[in-house]
C-alpha cells in the first residue's frame, strides 16, 4: 500500500507543479493528496488502533495495585 501512496503523491505533485499559481498548486496538493491519503491511512489503521487499545486495557487490568 505504501508504494501506491507514494505513486499518488508523485502524480499529484506533478499536477500541482503544472498549476498557474503557487496558491493553486498548494491547494491542489492539499485537496488531492494530503486530505485523501490521511483519510485512507486513518481508515486502514483503525484495526491496529483498536488492538493497541485492547492490549492497553488488558495490561492495566493485569498489573497489581
Amino acid at each position: 500500500m505504501w508504494i501506491v501512496a507514494l505513486a499518488w503523491v508523485y502524480v499529484v505533485g506533478l499536477m500541482a507543479l503544472t498549476e498557474t499559481s503557487v496558491v493553486a498548486g498548494i491547494m491542489t496538493f492539499l485537496a488531492y493528496c494530503l486530505l485523501p491519503l490521511s483519510i485512507l491511512f486513518y481508515i486502514t489503521g483503525s484495526k491496529a488502533r483498536q488492538e493497541r487499545k485492547r492490549r492497553a486495557a488488558e495490561a492495566s487490568k493485569q498489573t497489581p495495585p
